[in-house]
């Protein structure tokens, strides 16, 4: 399917790995031209080359903080104009509050929760000056599906879900289209990661952390493309009257159909 967003500009954040590097290729197959942003400037070089080479878009790459303001203004200014905003960077620790110390807590909340909102805040005005936008905030199932055990991370997105409501309900006066993603278990490096470490707790070899995953929907978790490509869809005129609303993509756990 034609998307019809050649040609289009799109920064994404946290673009080095995982969900952000397979958006950054879903954009690039449709012919848009890339700003990836990240603190891994290595990373994000050697994904830049790949899709110049495999696709012919332009690339240019930032590497970022986004918990610093100074560098959420200088993107903002860097990148413009922009015609998609994919809000992907984060890393909120698994724990419950007596584990997740204030400090752990804010650092977390300065890059997913603090850094959408400020980075969309900039966006959003540039987007309005010039007309029309789109913004796509990638946030997790775990602000529906509440987790105790991953409190501050289900309270971020659970915050990030109704930011992503509330401005996308009133958007479209701007032409702006504000659009949220809650994507389940993915399998990205960090959730890889994560799953070996548990392996070895409980198997003793971590080779075996595919056993851990069994009773998800079919046997396993999301493939970033999966995220990815929903993202693409949305960000296009194809899905020009959706806005204000949450695409949960999780093999139907927040709906109650699995029990893991």
């Amino acid at each position: 399917m034609d998307l019809h967003l050649r040609g289009k500009r799109v920064l994404i954040t946290g673009a080095s790995k995982g969900i952000g590097a397979a958006a950054a290729e879903a954009f690039a197959e449709e012919g848009c031209h890339l700003h990836l942003a990240a603190r891994n400037g290595a990373m994000l070089d050697q994904l830049a080359e790949a899709l110049r080479t495999s696709h012919g878009v332009e690339v240019v790459c930032h590497v970022t903080d986004l918990r610093r303001s100074e560098d959420l203004a200088e993107l903002a200014e860097n990148a413009s104009p922009i015609d998609i905003l994919v809000n992907n960077a984060g890393d909120i620790p698994q724990g419950t509050l007596e584990t997740v110390d204030e400090a752990k807590w804010r650092h977390a909340w300065e890059l997913k929760v603090f850094g959408y909102i400020n980075l969309t805040r900039l966006v959003y005005a540039r987007m309005k000056a010039q007309g029309h936008g789109v913004i796509i905030n990638d946030l997790g199932a775990a602000g529906e599906r509440l987790n105790a055990g991953y409190i501050a991370g289900s309270t971020g997105n659970a915050a990030l879900m109704a930011f992503t409501r509330t401005l996308g309900g009133s958007s479209l006066k701007d032409n702006i289209r504000v659009i949220g993603i809650n994507p389940g278990p993915v399998e990205t490096d960090r959730m890889v990661h994560r799953l070996r470490e548990v392996a070895k707790r409980q198997f003793g070899d971590e080779s075996r952390y595919r056993e851990l995953v069994k009773g998800y929907p079919l046997g396993r978790a999301a493939k970033p493309r999966e995220i990815a490509d929903m993202m693409a869809f949305l960000a296009s005129d194809r899905s020009g009257y959706t806005t204000g609303v949450i695409v949960t993509i999780d093999g139907g756990l927040t709906a109650g159909g699995w029990t893991m």
